[in-house]
């Protein structure tokens, strides 16, 4: 699963139109120079004068997620699920939150609430998949513990999976 957004995804953000071009395109500038933190500020700036305004929240967490601010990240993206809940990509940046922070179930759910709002959603249904591959890991590791004898193709499952697992995270 990506943790982390690639510069792409935040230029999609920040393009969003028409809300508050001119602080978003400042506000992009700012991060692809490398002043990130003067980007999130500036995009806050923004918020205070238009508190409702979509893609500047959206902006902001994506910027929240890509500097590891988890908590800010994840309140922002549990908000706009809240107020927007017909759109995706909230729940999917959700999803990637919660997939990092070990919270399989809770990534599941929020993928499959992205994917029901917009089946298509690529990065969703990539990320689902990856979510069901560590799941698959957790329930074969569980069944390991259980096991009353050990089974070398539950055995192989796990180390097949788990090298899975590890190409996931270099991508």
């Amino acid at each position: 699963m990506r943790m982390r957004l690639h510069t792409l995804l935040l230029l999609a953000a920040l393009a969003w139109m028409p809300a508050r071009a001119d602080d978003l395109a400042s506000a992009q500038r700012l991060w692809l120079a490398g002043q990130k933190t003067q980007a999130v500020e500036q995009v806050e700036q923004a918020l205070a004068r238009a508190p409702d305004d979509l893609q500047l929240r959206f902006a902001l967490g994506v910027m929240r997620m890509e500097l590891g601010d988890r908590a800010k990240a994840m309140s922002i993206f549990t908000r706009l699920t809240q107020d927007f809940p017909d759109l995706a990509d909230p729940f999917n940046n959700l999803a990637v939150l919660h997939a990092a922070a070990g919270e399989l179930d809770e990534a599941k759910a929020a993928l499959e609430q992205a994917l029901r709002l917009q089946p298509e959603h690529a990065q969703a249904q990539e990320n689902l998949g990856d979510v069901l591959v560590r799941l698959a890991l957790r329930a074969y590791q569980h069944a390991q513990k259980a096991a009353v004898a050990p089974s070398d193709a539950l055995a192989d499952k796990i180390n097949r999976t788990l090298a899975l697992t590890r190409e996931l995270r270099t991508r």
